[in-house]
């Protein structure tokens, strides 16, 4: 099960990211302007610079969550988002030995055959990983045998800009299920700590159009919805 922590964040994300944005419009020294802004002041002038489209300001506050029980298939999706930093459980200095983490998928879960048979390939393989550990091999070469549900865990920073390209990525219906879960999750977490910012970040279709075409879901105003309600 994805596990999702919001470890810490910028201190007053949105106040930080205002200031940012008035010191490029005014004249007055930064004590000054600080000293000036309020908590509606701030909202209002936030909700005015995302409307401009003046987002590179949003760099100025990062996000730092802690992550388990995600694949080593999302993870591999995930890294990919390169404005980032990342520190990952690794395969190579932590043995599986003892204890194995997967993750079933839930078309394969809710079918009690195949979920029957899943989980005997993942003992086996671990069965057969562990057996190389005993026969003296480095742990960073057993794991060539460990899959792509390997549980693994994650730390990452990310700032808000970048967060509100991940969740459009990533939120939307036609992601893969994992990433998406997993994205949900990171923007419940950061709606509470940085509302306007986040007020309509999540796919492209909450904001926008669909821009996937074709391959659209075609369920655009449930997606709304339910991203309107998060």
């Amino acid at each position: 099960m994805i596990n999702v922590v919001l470890l810490q964040q910028t201190p007053d994300p949105e106040k930080t990211i205002a200031l940012a944005a008035k010191l490029c419009y005014s004249s007055s020294g930064i004590d000054q302007l600080r000293e000036r802004m309020s908590v509606s002041d701030i909202g209002t002038f936030l909700e005015k610079i995302m409307s401009l489209g003046h987002e590179s300001v949003l760099e100025h506050a990062s996000f730092t969550f802690g992550i388990e029980g995600i694949s080593r298939a999302a993870s591999h999706q995930l890294v990919r988002h390169r404005v980032a930093s990342y520190s990952q459980q690794s395969q190579r200095y932590v043995k599986h030995d003892d204890v194995f983490e997967y993750v079933v998928p839930d078309s394969i879960a809710g079918r009690p055959e195949l979920a029957e048979r899943f989980e005997a390939r993942m003992r086996e393989l671990h069965a057969e990983y562990r057996s190389l550990l005993a026969e003296g091999i480095p742990a960073e070469d057993a794991r060539f045998l460990l899959p792509n549900a390997a549980a693994t865990k994650i730390i990452v920073t990310m700032n808000a800009r970048e967060l509100l390209h991940f969740f459009r990525l990533r939120c939307c219906e036609r992601a893969q299920w994992e990433i998406r879960k997993l994205a949900v999750e990171m923007l419940k977490l950061v709606k509470g700590v940085a509302p306007v910012v986040f007020r309509e970040a999540g796919p492209e279709c909450v904001s926008s159009g669909c821009p996937e075409g074709k391959m659209t879901c075609g369920n655009i105003l449930e997606v709304r919805q339910r991203f309107a309600t998060l």
